[in-house]
C-alpha cells in the first residue's frame, strides 16, 4: 500500500496520526506526546513539520487534522459551525493552514443551542460521527442516539445522517477533580464492578448530583466502606447520573438504544450503566470512526 494522506486527531493531551492509502486503509500509525495544552504560540506548525511528518515518512503528503488543533490554543482557529452538521458542511468548512509546504487542513467544530437555552460545542467528535455514518449507509437513515464517553462526554442526536443536537456532560472531568483534589481523593483503581454498581444505584435518577456524590465521603467516614472503594463508587455515581439524566436534555423522555463510540474500556462502563436501566447499546471503535471521518472529509473536499 502506498500512503496518500496524513490524517491526525490532535487533542488536548496527545496526537494520534495515521497515513492512509487511496482507499482509506491505514498504512502506518503513531502516537505523539504533543497535546495542544503543552504547546507554545506558533509551536504546533513547527512540531507538525519536524516531528509528526518525518515519523510517518509523510513530508510530502496532504494532511487533514481534527480535534483541538483547531481551537484557540492549537494550530489555527477553525470555527464552530452551527448545527445541523453533516459531512458536506464540515468539508466545506475546512480551514487551510498558512505557510509553505504540503496542503494541511483543519476540521471545524460544531456548536448548538441546547433545549434548555444554553450553548454547547464539540470539537473532534464531529469527525468520528461523520466517519461512523460514512462506514454504513444504513446508519444515515432514521434517528440515532450516540454517546461518546470521555472527559467531556457527548450525547448526540443524529437524524437522517445529520447531527441535529447534542449535549456535553463533564462526567470524566468531575471524576478526575474529585479523585485528585477533593476530600475523596484517592489513588485506588476504579475498576471494581460491584462497587461501580453500588454507585449506579446511588445515582438514582441523576438529580441532586452534588448530594449523591457526598455519599462517597460518608461511606468511608462512617466505616461502611474502605477509602479504597471510593473511586469505583464515584465512577458509578457519575456515569449512572449521566446515563439517567443527559438524554432528557436532548428532548428524549425514553431511550431504547444507544450507539457507544470511543474507547472500548470506558464505553464498557457506560454499557453496564445502560444495561442496568434496561437500555440496549452497541460499541463502535472511536479510532476507526476517526480514520474513516478524516478520509471521507478529505475526499469530499477534493471532489470536483
Amino acid at each position: 500500500m502506498r500512503a496518500e494522506l496524513l490524517a491526525c486527531d490532535w487533542g488536548t493531551t496527545n496526537l494520534r496520526a495515521w497515513t492512509l492509502d487511496g482507499e482509506g486503509q491505514v498504512v502506518a500509525e503513531a502516537d505523539f506526546d504533543l497535546g495542544v495544552s503543552t504547546l507554545g504560540p506558533g509551536e504546533a506548525a513547527r512540531r507538525f513539520a519536524d516531528t509528526v511528518r518525518p515519523k510517518l515518512q509523510a513530508e510530502d503528503l496532504p494532511a487533514i487534522v481534527c480535534g483541538m488543533a483547531g481551537s484557540d490554543r492549537g494550530w489555527i482557529g477553525a470555527p464552530y459551525l452551527e448545527i445541523p452538521g453533516d459531512l458536506a458542511k464540515l468539508a466545506a468548512g475546512l480551514v487551510t493552514t498558512p505557510g509553505e509546504g504540503p496542503l494541511a487542513r483543519i476540521v471545524p467544530g460544531l456548536r448548538c443551542r441546547r433545549l434548555d437555552g444554553e450553548p454547547d460545542v464539540m470539537r473532534g467528535e464531529e469527525t468520528q460521527i461523520a466517519g461512523w455514518l460514512a462506514q454504513d449507509a444504513a446508519r444515515r437513515e432514521g434517528r440515532r442516539l450516540i454517546c461518546h464517553p470521555g472527559t467531556h462526554t457527548k450525547w448526540v442526536m443524529v437524524e437522517e445522517g445529520r447531527i441535529e443536537r447534542f449535549v456535553t456532560a463533564m462526567s470524566g472531568e468531575l471524576f478526575a477533580l474529585l479523585t485528585r483534589h477533593s476530600l475523596m481523593r484517592t489513588e485506588a483503581p476504579a475498576e471494581d464492578p460491584a462497587l461501580f454498581d453500588e454507585g449506579l444505584k446511588a445515582a438514582g435518577a441523576g438529580d441532586a448530583l452534588a448530594a449523591r456524590l457526598f455519599a462517597g465521603r460518608a461511606r468511608v467516614v462512617t466505616g461502611l466502606r474502605p477509602a479504597e472503594s471510593t473511586a469505583a463508587f464515584l465512577s458509578g455515581v457519575l456515569i449512572g447520573a449521566d446515563v439517567a439524566s443527559s438524554p432528557a436534555l436532548l428532548g428524549l423522555a425514553r431511550v431504547e438504544g444507544v450507539e457507544l463510540m470511543g474507547d472500548e474500556r470506558l464505553c464498557g462502563w457506560y454499557r453496564r450503566a445502560l444495561q442496568a436501566r434496561g437500555i440496549k447499546s452497541e460499541f463502535h471503535s472511536g479510532e476507526a470512526a476517526a480514520v474513516a471521518g478524516l478520509f471521507a472529509l478529505h475526499r469530499r473536499a477534493e471532489a470536483p
